[in-house]
């Protein structure tokens, strides 16, 4: 994976991405590798990191926090239902954090926003969910780059017009499925609420009902009028972090 002068996001897959700031902080954002279809192979692993990010608690999004955590000696970031979890399964190197919240790690600052969704954790196949707190998204901000606003798993809401007034985000990760998400036309809505130059389309493609796609979106932001680059990469691809 190349990074750009400004830094750059690697998609994986799914929702798992990896950001580079420019200054080669990296942070890995709700890791599923294993099992996840649309992760190749040789990003099956990650063995460096400087932190883990976890948005909620659904198994594609968490799965593979554990062994990540492991195998860098990162510190997970989540919220403290989550926390909890990766404790009783021996991650000690944990960072809570909830809605509003902003922790630094290497001159990145990860802020927690809303979300609407739910983020119940699995343990096992016809067992109870357990309790997985509130989901969130999360807006990265840093030195030479912009801020980017990483959505999660979430539908379209209108205090997303708060998120662009509070920190300005210059590209969206934002989910395009229209199965467990807002789909290609609630995303156009919220990149023209965000009022973001950029948007890359994620959480689409897994499974067949995940049907939603990046042409969807871009026919969708051009029917409301709305001029907003779409970042189509397949996984394994990576855009840069847009340019302070």
């Amino acid at each position: 994976m190349e990074a750009s002068a400004t830094g750059s996001v690697f998609w994986a897959g799914h929702a798992t991405l990896v950001v580079t700031s420019p200054q080669g902080t990296r942070l890995v954002v709700d890791p599923w590798l294993e099992g996840n279809p649309m992760v190749q192979d040789d990003w099956r692993t990650i063995d460096a990191a400087d932190a883990v990010v976890l948005t909620h608690g659904h198994f594609d999004h968490i799965t593979d926090a554990v062994s990540v955590a492991g195998a860098t000696g990162a510190p997970t970031i989540s919220n403290p239902e989550i926390a909890g979890y990766l404790a009783s399964k021996g991650v000690e190197n944990r960072i809570e954090m909830n809605k509003g919240g902003t922790v630094e790690v290497g001159g990145v600052r990860i802020t927690m926003v809303h979300a609407d969704h739910s983020s119940g954790i699995t343990v096992a196949e016809n067992e109870p969910l357990l309790e997985g707190g509130e989901p969130a998204g999360i807006v990265l901000r840093g030195d030479g780059f912009a801020p980017v606003y990483i959505a999660g798993d979430t539908n379209v809401f209108s205090d997303m017009t708060l998120i662009r007034d509070l920190y300005r985000p210059e590209l969206a990760v934002l989910p395009v499925d229209g199965h467990y998400n807002m789909g290609p036309a609630e995303a156009a809505c919220a990149s023209e609420l965000l009022g973001v130059a950029h948007v890359l389309p994620v959480h689409w493609g897994t499974f067949p009902m995940l049907a939603g796609t990046p042409d969807d979106l871009r026919r969708e932001l051009e029917g409301r009028g709305v001029r907003c680059e779409v970042l189509d990469v397949a996984p394994g691809g990576h855009v840069p972090l847009p340019p302070a």
